[in-house]
């Protein structure tokens, strides 16, 4: 570039003698350079003039005086910091405005920091442990009660209960048969083997059967509509001889009149009331 040449590319003044800025090989007088290059602080507003320090994040700019925490306003200048709704935190303030906090200390989970999570609540990773040996769980499996977490180990130990079929641990659920634990797929018919946790099921000799096997097998029929009598849901019934009725079957073989806590006469296995007994030879 000749002497002459030597001018501003803007303005054409003359650069000799004065401060000036290169740009793409072009030569600026600094007034000219910070009136079209400069950028404009995202804080203050103002351009960002030749002689400062431009600071940029995410293709926004600041001063150097004004890249500071939105909060505590200490500056970030070489600082870790952090961005939350287009606003730039230091790492305190991030930790105490946006970081979870320890379910078991209270204390923040600083950003950076592995945080475990379970059941909608976070720990530090130190501080999620097993409630008896204090180990901690991290990603290995676990198991819940009202008391605490618990490894499957320590859990097993101080809490399980077997299932009186499989012989292994119940971890969650379960039935109680017989003050006896099982599994709910393990809680079978012991006639047909079909799944009994949501069904009515009658016991024999400790052992339970779903209500067909039990009516099959097992259930006396009624003297008079010969279904079987299974007492379910406190339903009574009556014994006479060697014979039972369902309650609401026990009735007068001519009038059908209940004999439910009435005196009654039988012939040839039919049961009467006395008002109709008393015209046929019977027994009482």
């Amino acid at each position: 570039m000749t002497t002459a040449q030597f001018d501003c590319q803007y303005c054409t003044a003359s650069l000799l003698g004065k401060k000036y800025v290169l740009k793409d090989d072009n030569a600026y007088c600094v007034s000219c350079y910070d009136r079209i290059f400069s950028n404009y602080c995202e804080e203050c507003k103002e351009p960002i003039e030749s002689y400062c320090k431009d600071l940029c994040y995410k293709g926004l700019h600041w001063h150097e005086r004004c890249f500071n925490c939105a909060k505590c306003n200490h500056s970030l200048v070489e600082k870790p910091f952090a961005a939350k709704n287009e606003r730039l935190l230091c790492s305190e303030c991030y930790s105490n405005e946006c970081s979870s906090k320890c379910f078991h200390c209270k204390k923040t989970i600083m950003p950076g920091s592995r945080k475990m999570e379970f059941k909608g609540h976070s720990w530090h990773e130190t501080c999620f442990v097993c409630e008896y040996c204090r180990q901690p769980i991290g990603t290995k499996p676990l198991i819940s009660n009202d008391s605490g977490n618990y490894c499957v180990p320590c859990f097993e130990k101080e809490f399980a209960h077997y299932c009186s079929f499989c012989k292994k641990v119940i971890t969650s659920g379960g039935i109680t048969f017989r003050n006896q634990p099982w599994h709910k797929e393990c809680f079978l018919c012991s006639g047909c083997r079909k799944e009994l946790c949501e069904e009515e099921f009658m016991s024999r000799d400790d052992y339970p059967f779903c209500l067909d096997c039990y009516n099959h097998h097992y259930a006396k029929k009624c003297a008079a509509c010969s279904k079987p009598i299974t007492g379910l849901r406190g339903a009574k019934f009556i014994c006479f001889q060697d014979r039972q009725w369902h309650s609401e079957c026990f009735n007068c073989r001519k009038c059908s009149v209940s004999l439910v806590g009435e005196g009654f006469l039988t012939q040839n296995q039919e049961i009467f009331c006395r008002k109709c007994g008393s015209g046929v030879d019977t027994d009482i």
